[in-house]
């Protein structure tokens, strides 16, 4: 009886668990520690889970006694691991697709790149490539930013270069943001503030008539600053709340995190759209770089308001091996007609 006891608790618990898991949002748990870290990592999990399954099975094969028990957690990994599976479907295991840049269409390169690390030359070639109007680097220095700009320009793709360093001890403190000259002259809007620990970008047109464009960097959820981390994420919403604006960069924070933070049903983060889950790329991991994608969390996004559509995307992953534990992610958009 007690052996029966202890086993239907064991299988509540991990039912619940599970559930957590794969759904905190029906409890508001997902800005909560340590769940906040799990669901990010929903590919793992899945993993994980088919790990699990196959350690059951050989305790059940081993053991006769434990049939039972774990016939019934293998059948909760296996309805975890279904329902996992189904989000990340929704959101799209990626697509490269790009229609044919138009007269209008912007392109976007963000990479967060550890503090300089793939070096200059490496952002800059892959700026060129992409065909990059903004380029947005966290963890990139000032230094860093020009030397980018500079092979830019000497490649005839001028950009302007705006850095803002919390300090000058350590380079994941600094962002830098380039900007296509052909957008017009930009300048950076101190005043409307920024994230608590690592620094957000935000720059205006001059002329007023191009969108509002800003590399963004809030903190990561880890312990001791999941408050920064809640007040960045909803800092940055209440910033894309309309008009014409651009936001990229690492939001350390997945689709799951944003459900409250979306001002309607048809917008993921603020009155923005994700470029990822827009154009079916949102299940495909931008960190870390050491992980096959689909295993990774993607938390370096582009979000735009809907004056503007998606017209290409991809996760650049043949680049994994140069120093950044960040894969670059590169979008093209479009004005929406």
């Amino acid at each position: 009886m007690i052996r029966r006891l202890l086993a239907a608790a064991l299988t509540l618990g991990v039912a619940i668990v599970l559930l957590i898991a794969v759904w905190p949002q029906l409890l508001h748990l997902e800005w909560h520690p340590i769940i906040a870290q799990v669901v990010s990592m929903r590919g793992a999990s899945v993993a994980i889970a088919a790990a699990g399954l196959i350690a059951l099975a050989i305790v059940g094969t081993v053991s006769a006694s434990a049939r039972r028990l774990t016939g019934s957690l293998a059948l909760l990994l296996v309805v975890f691991g279904v329902a996992s599976l189904a989000v990340l479907a929704t959101r799209g295991f990626g697509s490269e697709a790009f229609a044919g840049k138009l007269g209008g269409d912007i392109t976007v390169v963000s990479w967060n790149t550890l503090g300089d690390a793939p070096g200059s030359a490496a952002i800059a070639q892959l700026a060129l490539d992409s065909g990059a109007d903004i380029v947005t680097l966290p963890e990139t220095t000032a230094q860093t930013g020009v030397e980018v700009a500079d092979l830019m320009t000497a490649a005839g793709s001028p950009m302007w270069v705006q850095t803002i360093a919390f300090d000058e001890i350590s380079p994941a403190r600094s962002t830098t943001l380039l900007i296509s000259t052909a957008l017009g002259a930009y300048t950076v809007q101190e005043s409307l503030g920024n994230t608590s620990t690592l620094p957000t970008v935000i720059a205006t047109p001059d002329d007023g008539s191009g969108p509002t464009i800003a590399a963004v960097h809030p903190v990561a959820p880890v312990p001791g600053l999941m408050d920064d981390w809640r007040a960045d994420q909803t800092w940055l919403s209440e910033i894309c709340s309309g008009g014409n604006m651009i936001l990229a960069g690492d939001f350390n924070a997945t689709l799951d995190h944003w459900g409250r933070l979306a001002s309607s049903d048809d917008s993921d983060f603020g009155s923005c759209l994700d470029a990822g889950s827009v154009s079916g790329n949102a299940a495909v991991g931008t960190w870390p770089a050491g992980l096959p994608a689909l295993l990774g969390t993607p938390i370096d996004h582009v979000l735009f308001t809907p004056n503007w559509t998606v017209s290409g995307m991809r996760v650049v992953q043949e680049l994994d091996d140069l120093g950044s534990d960040h894969r670059p992610i590169v979008v093209q958009l479009t004005p929406a007609s």
